[in-house]
Parts: structure tokens; C-alpha cells; sequence
């Protein structure tokens, strides 16, 4: 779709289509009136001509002609660009400013592409993601190993419709729902995102539908098998034990404080933060240039709680370095504005 330039949006119904799509879609909201918007017009089509950005959606929706749809995204001028990523809101351009348009969609598209199901399991709570992606596309063999390798890329694996984010139908959800009431540790494939996969799995499994649970490789069912080895407790016995939740929860911190040189507790993660603050970090510590990792704190309730009398730090994003805390939002702006954030977030 992208391929054919910048899409006019022409009902309601295509508008809340294009938002819920899992790629990254631009969205211009322009008035023919308004002499600013037509060279930004004429920017979209350049940029969705570019190779690298094929994957991302442009769309343009005149705003005076959908006044529901303008008061409920909170245009008050245009142009404005808003940017979705799998449903979500996660950028914003108010006014004609091609340079950084430009730059908002490549930084958005990178996202983008790391947030892609196929380039790596999403994994939940505390697990470490796969430091090497392997992919449909990167993995060498024949059809089979390939499926065989991302089945066993984490002890439990759910091929599902979507992420566990953003599970797009609703057997997937109430997968990842059960999943989670279970306290379980997994992996994710979205089959949205490769149609080889997608297809070939269910021969390869005689499975014919999704979700698909995979636990050490071999499969278990879909969601109505899930549901009645839930209900007998036998699902729960199948499930590997969370070795990290083991011990004390100080110990548990510790262990995640430690994670990385330069360890981030934000709301949501580095792709996308879920509060202005963690977004204002995250925009901070990529400015940086620095190697880090980040800890949603929404997807355990324990860690966020406990992480408050640990570090005796009431709120988030809370920044640590080798394990010890630095601080919170206003203590990286005063590093910053002092000229001393680098040397402290390599812990020299």
C-alpha cells in the first residue's frame, strides 16, 4: 500500500483501519487552504518513495471535512502529523517542519522495525530478549528448520495474531491473557508478519488455526486446549519454573538492577514509553548514543512496588548504573545541563 504514495483517507471507517494496522503509519492532516500543507504534501511522497521506508503507511486526511476525527486525535492547526505504531499514538508533529518530519519517520520507522515480532520474540516480565535475531527471512535450512528454530526460540512460544502487546484478535488475547494469569515467562510470533510462517506452521504442526502454544518445543494447542489444561491445573504444571523470581525479591532486584551497565525502569520500554516522562528519558539516553537496557515496570506489579523501597525512590523512570541508582528524570537534566551525564552513565 505504501508503494502507491500517500493515501487520501476518505471515511471514518478507513481512518480507524489505518490506525489499527500493525505497521507505522504517518497520518497529515492538512486543509487545501492552508499553503503550508501541500510542500509537506509533496514531502510524503518523497519519503514514501524511499526504499528503506516501504514498509511505513502514509495517509493524509483533510481536517475540516472529519471534525470527529480532528477533535478526537486534538488537532487545533494544521498541517499536523500524527504517528501510529500498531494502534498506538507514539509521535506527534505540529507544523510544517520538512527536516524534521523527515527525521520523526526514519526515527519512528527503526522502531518500527525493532518492535517487528520476527526479528525477536517478545518476551515478558524480566526475560532477557534474544540478543541475535533469528527470523523466517535470516535463518538459513529448509522449512522445517527454520520453524523448528523459532519455535524454540524460548521455552514457551505462542504464534499468535499480533504481539503481546498488541494481540490483534481475540483468541490471541485471551491467549496472552491465560498466559499472564499464569505468571508465565514467553516468547511471541506475530504470523501477521510473515505469510511463509504463517502457513507453513500449520502443516508442519497439523494445526490448522492460531494461536499456537508451543512449550520445549513441542506444540500443545490452540487457546481451547490452553483453556481446558488451565482449568485441570495441568498447564500450570507444564510450564517452566521462573528461576529468576526465585529467592527474595531484594534478590530478584538486585539480579535486575544488574541486568546491564546502564539499566532504565520506565513505563513501557525504549520503543515505546508509556508516560511523558519515560519518553523524555529514553529521548535523553538515546541522545547519548549509549548502550542500555530498560524493565517495563507495568508488566510486574512486585518489581514496581518493590523496586520503590529498594532504591527508597518513590517514582519512575529510576536510572542505575552497574546496579547503584542514579535517579529519576530531573536527576539525568541536572547531569545533562552540567555537562556530566556521560561520565556518569559510563560510571567513571
Amino acid at each position: 500500500m505504501a508503494d502507491t504514495g500517500v493515501v487520501e483517507l476518505t471515511s471514518q471507517e478507513q481512518f480507524d483501519t489505518f490506525v489499527k494496522n500493525p505497521k507505522l503509519v504517518v497520518i497529515h492532516f492538512f486543509a487545501d487552504w492552508a499553503s503550508e500543507c501541500q510542500p509537506m504534501n509533496e514531502v510524503l511522497e518523497a519519503l514514501s518513495k524511499e526504499q528503506e521506508l516501504k514498509g511505513v503507511l502514509f495517509t493524509k486526511i483533510p481536517a475540516e471535512t472529519f471534525p470527529k476525527i480532528s477533535m478526537q486525535c486534538k488537532i487545533s492547526a494544521v498541517p499536523t502529523f500524527l504517528f501510529y505504531l500498531s494502534g498506538k499514538l507514539v509521535d506527534r508533529l505540529d507544523g510544517a517542519n520538512a527536516a524534521k518530519l523527515t527525521q520523526m519517520v526514519k526515527n519512528n520507522n527503526a522502531k518500527a522495525q525493532t518492535l517487528e515480532a520476527a526479528s525477536a520474540p517478545v518476551l515478558l516480565g524480566d526475560v532477557k530478549p534474544v540478543e541475535v535475531a533469528v527470523t523466517a527471512k535470516a535463518t538459513t535450512g529448509s522449512s522445517d528448520e527454520i520453524l523448528k528454530k523459532l519455535i524454540n526460540q524460548a521455552q514457551v512460544m505462542l504464534f499468535m495474531k499480533g504481539n503481546a502487546e498488541n494481540p490483534q484478535c481475540g483468541f490471541s488475547r485471551q491467549a496472552i491473557a491465560l498466559l499472564k494469569e499464569l505468571k508465565a515467562e514467553f516468547g511471541t510470533f506475530d504470523i501477521f508478519t510473515d505469510e511463509k510462517v504463517r502457513q507453513d506452521l500449520k502443516t508442519y504442526s497439523n494445526w490448522p488455526t492460531y494461536p499456537q502454544l508451543y512449550i520445549n518445543g513441542e506444540l500443545i494447542g490452540g487457546l481451547d486446549i490452553m483453556k481446558e489444561m488451565a482449568a485441570s491445573g495441568d498447564l500450570a504444571e507444564m510450564l517452566p519454573k521462573n528461576t529468576q523470581k526465585a529467592g527474595t525479591l531484594e534478590e530478584r532486584l538486585k539480579q535486575l538492577t544488574h541486568k546491564a551497565p546502564l539499566m532504565v525502569f520506565v513505563k513501557g520500554d525504549r520503543n515505546v514509553p508509556k508516560c511523558g516522562f519515560s519518553r523524555q528519558l529514553i529521548e535523553i539516553l538515546n541522545e547519548t548514543k549509549l548502550p542500555y537496557e530498560t524493565f517495563d515496570i507495568l508488566t510486574d506489579e512486585e518489581v514496581r512496588q518493590g523496586l520503590k523501597t529498594f532504591s527508597n525512590w518513590p517514582t519512575y523512570p529510576q536510572v542505575y548504573v552497574k546496579g547503584s541508582l542514579v535517579g529519576g528524570l530531573d536527576i539525568i537534566k541536572e547531569l545533562r545541563e552540567g555537562g556530566e551525564l556521560l561520565s556518569t552513565l559510563k560510571g567513571e
